[in-house]
């Protein structure tokens, strides 16, 4: 059996492997509604928004240290009651897919939310994108909206389907 290890991401070791998975998936998917691949210095701002912001950056490499799926999560929203909400994302390696690694990059993604006192975890997943809404609901995210034809890519409109987790955390919320 392959060996498989959950790492936190660092840009040195790490920018290059996800902006290949990052790259890919705007390629061929809905996974990102980018239209082109981004550029190699993208990742430094990328990185430094995640350390700022005190975001985890989580991957599963292989026995031979290649980085195989990442997920993490970031700002929801720029209002200061949106702090107890994050949204993430989780890629997969096209050739790793199917494989059970975005739900092992999820519920750590999930575990670190709940360390970092996070409330409601968001996913905003193209709604043709059964494979990442089923992942979804199996780890107890409910769907709680779709916004119609918000997206245009690959020659048609796409509709965005909302979903969230709500966690017991933080232990005592506080306003300001």
């Amino acid at each position: 059996m392959n060996q498989q290890t959950t790492v936190p991401c660092h840009f040195e070791r790490h920018a290059n492997a996800i902006l290949d998975i990052l790259n890919e998936a705007i390629l061929s998917s809905t996974a990102l509604y980018d239209y082109q691949p981004r550029a190699p210095q993208s990742m430094v701002a990328w990185f430094e928004a995640k350390r700022s912001g005190g975001f985890p950056v989580i991957g599963v490499e292989d026995a031979a240290g290649t980085l195989l799926a990442f997920g993490s999560y970031g700002t929801f929203r720029a209002y200061p009651a949106y702090k107890y909400t994050v949204e993430h994302s989780v890629y997969v390696h096209k050739d790793h897919r199917g494989k059970g690694l975005g739900r092992t990059v999820m519920q750590a993604l999930i575990a670190a939310a709940r360390q970092n006192g996070v409330h409601a975890l968001v996913g905003a997943i193209d709604a043709a994108n059964a494979g990442s809404i089923a992942l979804h609901e199996r780890l107890g995210f409910a769907r709680v909206g779709t916004m119609p034809q918000v997206g245009f890519k690959f020659g048609r409109w796409l509709d965005l389907a909302l979903y969230q987790l709500l966690l017991e955390t933080p232990a005592r919320p506080v306003d300001g």
